[in-house]
């Protein structure tokens, strides 16, 4: 019986669809094994062994190029996510996990330099389970990952515990122990190429068991490490660009807020500039300054008096007249109270205190809601300009208003220079009013009116004194204190002298109020005078004499410092005045009881005439007019209740004494 070998193909077209179908390496392995089983000849034997050995290249080239394909289309995305980068932690976190995937490793993770810390941290991690490990960070040199960094190249260890190639501290090892990692590639993040490249962090990839890893792994893992690398570039130069158009953008803001700043500043100075020129005052400057910053505009002189203002902070001065002659006078002339003094007298110290301060720092400086800004000339202090109503000031208005003073310090500084050169002649009149009224009275009348002073209308005539190291300072404040009111002053005989319309007061009442502000503007205590009402040269003169008289009766009797008139002295003005004024002087001391004894047929005057002539005793007095000791007490009494407590003071009784005996001598 004949035997038939078996045949080959069968086999063959096996490895074929083995091949197709994509089966392992061990079925390919056995087909050559059934063949030999099935009795194929030796020699169609060797085509099976050689075609099983083919179609295991195959497989292993067709296996290759499906991991090439997988890798390709996980660098493809990569570059894609790149491409489109919002969020560089997604991208980040998506490189690390696809280093896990493709590599097919337990973990992977990144760290980044961190360049203010000079060292390295954990930025991403995939598939770690160790919080100690998620925040290691590691020093240039220490462990896998340091020494990655150090040298810019990959390295991997199959067994990192006991790999002696780095240098291992206690607390990376202590992280990797925890976690129980074992095997660890790590390759370097490159921005540049070369040896200038800059080493940014570092990417791995790591297993829990020992394993090699291959080169073509290292490769792979060294392509996703430049992806991320690209992907942290590209993000700080997007965040660069982003910091370059933010700061362009606010830079361009601010050049236009300049520019427009600049502008403004611009057209105010203009204005500005245009009001002086058109020979503008202190109150067109204050109302254009308002108008420019939204706000209300006072100007205060340097002792913080104001001297006009612009809307409900002007009170008597909104429609910008300038500060009348006499500062201690309420709106509309009437003498303010001694509140009202001591508030105005209080607001303007702390308007001086702000302008000092303003002057200091050169700058505006906000107090008490407001804005005080310094008018200096040089280093003296002129005055201040006062913003009500903008408690925010930027820079651009900030600055305008600065520059409203440089322009206020300009006018004071003009007008204070007119009203020098204007007093300085009116003086020259003074002098000669003084010195020779009678020599040319016409012509002095005459003269005055061509200098805009009208010698025959009523005047009230001043005379002030400080100490010999003030006078010129004196002087200098009296031009101050009578500028705008139509006075004029002049220095006479060491003092200063004052010539101002009568205001509806009395010489008394204009003296005080003289010395309260030409003290605060000489920075001295000054003593005043006052006498008048005087019309015409001689009347004028004789005032003087008069005002001369009573400033050195106020020196005697102590009142240095203050304002008064001879009526106002008592018996001493009485003495010292010209009209010598008996029935007033009579009037004003013993008035009450005149008018009791007149309205109730008493004899209080008489009473008390008996008892100042006895000498104060009650028995004499009691004797002298023929009633009982009782009523000359109840007399006392009411003489008391209507002089007041200080009627039988020494000063007092003097007064009274001598009124009484004027009152006789007069047919009282």
């Amino acid at each position: 019986m004949s035997h038939r070998t078996a045949s080959a193909a069968p086999h063959l077209r096996r490895l074929f669809e083995l091949l197709a179908a994509g089966a392992p390496a061990e079925e390919l392995g056995a087909v050559a094994a059934e063949a030999r089983r099935a009795g194929v000849d030796a020699r169609d034997l060797a085509e099976v062994e050689g075609a099983t050995e083919a179609a295991l290249r195959v497989r292993n080239t067709l296996r290759q190029h499906r991991r090439r394909e997988t890798e390709l289309t996980a660098l493809f995305d990569t570059a894609g996510d790149l491409a489109a980068l919002r969020d560089l932690d997604a991208v980040l976190r998506s490189i690390v996990r696809r280093a896990r995937m493709l590599l097919g490793t337990d973990t992977a993770y990144l760290t980044l330099a961190d360049e203010e810390a000079g060292d390295t941290y954990m930025r991403v991690t995939d598939g770690s389970v160790s919080e100690l490990f998620q925040n290691l960070r590691l020093q240039l040199g220490e462990g896998l990952g340091g020494l990655v960094a150090q040298t810019a190249r990959p390295y991997a260890s199959p067994d990192y515990r006991t790999d002696g190639r780095f240098l291992h501290t206690g607390s990376i090892d202590a992280g990797v122990l925890d976690e129980g990692l074992v095997a660890i590639l790590g390759v370097p993040l490159l921005l540049g190429s070369g040896s200038g490249g800059q080493v940014i962090g570092a990417l791995f990839a790591a297993d829990r068991t020992p394993r090699t890893f291959a080169p073509e792994e290292v490769a792979l893992l060294c392509s996703l490490a430049d992806h991320a690398a690209i992907a942290i570039d590209t993000a700080r130069t997007m965040a660069d660009a982003r910091l370059a158009l933010a700061e362009l953008a606010e830079a361009n803001a601010v050049i236009r807020e300049h520019s427009a700043a600049m502008q403004r500043a611009a057209e105010s100075h203009d204005r500005l500039t245009d009001l002086v020129l058109r020979g503008g005052d202190v109150s067109d400057v204050a109302a254009a300054v308002a108008g420019l910053l939204k706000g209300e505009v006072a100007v205060h002189d340097g002792a913080g008096w104001p001297l006009t203002a612009t809307g409900e902070h002007g009170g008597g001065l909104t429609d910008g007249t300038e500060r009348p002659a006499g500062a201690g006078k309420a709106a509309g002339g009437q003498e303010a109270s001694g509140a009202e003094e001591t508030a105005g007298a209080e607001e303007a110290a702390a308007l001086v205190a702000a302008a000092e301060s303003s002057r200091a720092t050169a700058h505006a400086v906000f107090r008490d809601g407001r804005w005080v800004c310094a008018v200096l000339a040089g280093q003296e202090l002129l005055g201040c300009l006062v913003l009500y109503g903008r408690p925010e000031l930027d820079d651009p208005d900030r600055r305008l208003f600065e520059r409203s003073s440089v322009v206020t310090s300009l006018l004071l500084l003009l007008r204070r220079s007119v009203a020098e050169t204007e007093n300085r002649v009116r003086g020259d009149l003074i002098t000669d009013l003084l010195t020779a009224p009678d020599r040319d009275p016409a012509g002095l009348v005459a003269r005055g009116r061509r200098l805009g002073i009208d010698l025959d209308r009523p005047h009230f005539l001043l005379v002030a004194r400080a100490g010999d190291e003030a006078r010129e300072r004196l002087a200098d404040a009296a031009v101050q204190y009578l500028f705008g009111c139509g006075g004029v002053s002049a220095v006479h005989e060491g003092a200063a002298v004052l010539l101002l319309p009568c205001d509806g007061s009395g010489p008394g009442a204009a003296a005080r109020a003289a010395a309260g502000q030409l003290g605060r503007l000489a920075g001295v205590p000054v003593t005043v005078a006052g006498a008048g009402p005087a019309a015409g040269p001689r009347a004028i003169a004789d005032a003087h004499a008069e005002g001369v008289r009573c400033l050195r009766a106020m020196h005697v009797l102590g009142r240095d410092g203050g304002g008064a008139c001879a009526a106002e002295l008592g018996f001493v003005g009485v003495l010292l005045g010209d009209d010598h004024d008996v029935d007033g002087f009579v009037a004003a001391t013993l008035g009450p009881l005149l008018e009791y004894d007149a309205q109730r047929g008493t004899q209080l005057v008489r009473t008390l005439r008996a008892y100042f002539g006895c000498g104060g005793s009650l028995t004499r007095a009691k004797e002298e007019l023929h009633v009982h000791v009782n009523t000359v007490v109840q007399r006392l009494d009411r003489i008391h209740a209507l002089l007041g407590p200080g009627w039988n003071t020494p000063e007092q009784t003097l007064e009274l004494q001598l009124a009484l005996r004027l009152h006789l001598l007069s047919g009282g």
